[in-house]
């Protein structure tokens, strides 16, 4: 295993959990709510969760860079790059509702070669390095083996999204062909592909961000993750992640 990669993943896990146990002590008190710029919702507890992984790896990687949703981008001189979601569903944050995460992605040269997803009042975390397996908490995972989509159980986001960009029948088409339906949006629907307990999750509307730790946990479980196109990418407001038995057939309905 290659040390400079094991010594940030690492690092990953253990500046994911304190920032998440940080954010935790703000959703279990009081905290301010306010709105950015394109009207989403960001609190202090986003900020500072944010800022400590940030000053983690600062100090012991100088010369890497940083793409973070609340704090954007710093370019870095040593090709690795830590893409951060202090808080994934801070909507759900801000309304109490348990299912949210933090995320950091490890990115080198460009590609997506490691991933935390840490659910703090859950207690729980998901993580990949390339090349040794996914895991949810100390337990190996792996995505599940349904070949059919008659059998498969599909995750989505809020059909909002799907609405607002004119894919609603592209997802309709899809869901009809599937057994069950859930929305499990937000990191959560990944997860669960990654670990077998669901076997697509299908999302519009996202940015690096929120996918960047998700997709390395899925691939290193097993599965596949792409845009609605096909592209192994985390640039694209659509992507789908399967337990690769399943890809050809979603994209192939998704293209229409």
């Amino acid at each position: 295993m290659n040390a400079d990669w094991r010594n940030r993943y690492d690092l990953a896990v253990n500046a994911a959990q304190k920032a998440g146990d940080l954010a935790r002590a703000y959703y279990e008190s009081t905290f301010q709510v306010e709105h950015k710029a394109d009207s989403s919702p960001v609190t202090e507890a986003d900020k500072n969760a944010e800022k400590l992984i940030r000053e983690a790896v600062t100090a012991a990687f100088p010369d890497d860079g940083f793409l973070g949703e609340e704090f954007g981008d710093q370019p870095g001189t040593s090709g690795y790059r830590w893409i951060i979601d202090p808080i994934d569903g801070t909507k759900s944050f801000i309304r109490h509702v348990p299912i949210w995460a933090t995320l950091v992605g490890l990115e080198y040269q460009g590609e997506q070669i490691g991933g935390v997803v840490y659910i703090p009042v859950f207690g729980m975390t998901y993580r990949a390095l390339r090349g040794d397996g996914a895991y949810h908490n100390e337990r190996r995972i792996r995505v599940s083996d349904v070949s059919t989509l008659a059998e498969c159980s599909l995750c989505y986001s809020s059909m909002g999204w799907f609405t607002r960009s004119g894919r609603e029948q592209a997802f309709h088409n899809l869901y009809k062909q599937t057994q069950r339906q859930r929305g499990h949006g937000d990191f959560y629907g990944f997860v669960l592909v990654a670990e077998g307990a669901a076997d697509v999750m299908i999302e519009h509307g996202v940015n690096p961000w929120d996918v960047a730790a998700t997709k390395s946990i899925v691939e290193e479980a097993g599965g596949t993750f792409t845009d609605w196109g096909g592209v192994p990418t985390i640039h694209t407001p659509d992507v789908v992640a399967t337990n690769g038995k399943l890809h050809s057939d979603v994209l192939a309905i998704l293209r229409g």
